[in-house]
């Protein structure tokens, strides 16, 4: 009864940069649809529409931010999220060593 109508979750797959322009070249040229594309190599239509957005960010054709900058911005994230960490950990030891009896 638990398993009526729901999938297992497949495993996070990834996929080389060339793989994936070779999925976005095949959906420019027009010979098939986003769906069949996607039907043909067993990918979402999700994934793959993002992979197409995304080339024509990259390309210039539309606007939005290119995998340069969205790679910049995470790594620039992670940065300021271990600095932060950082000064919490020395704004506790400060409370904690101005605390000790002299």
């Amino acid at each position: 009864m638990e398993s009526m109508g729901k999938k297992k979750p497949r495993p996070r797959r990834s996929f080389t940069p060339e793989f994936k322009a070779e999925i976005v070249e095949l959906c420019r040229r027009g010979d098939r649809s986003v769906g069949q594309v996607s039907k043909d190599f067993d990918l979402t239509e999700t994934t793959v529409r993002d992979w197409v957005k995304q080339a024509e960010i990259d390309a210039g054709e539309r606007n939005g931010l290119t995998s340069d900058e969205r790679d910049e911005l995470a790594r620039l994230r992670r940065e300021n999220r271990r600095l932060r960490e950082d000064v919490d950990i020395l704004r506790r030891a400060t409370a904690f060593f101005a605390s000790m009896p002299k």
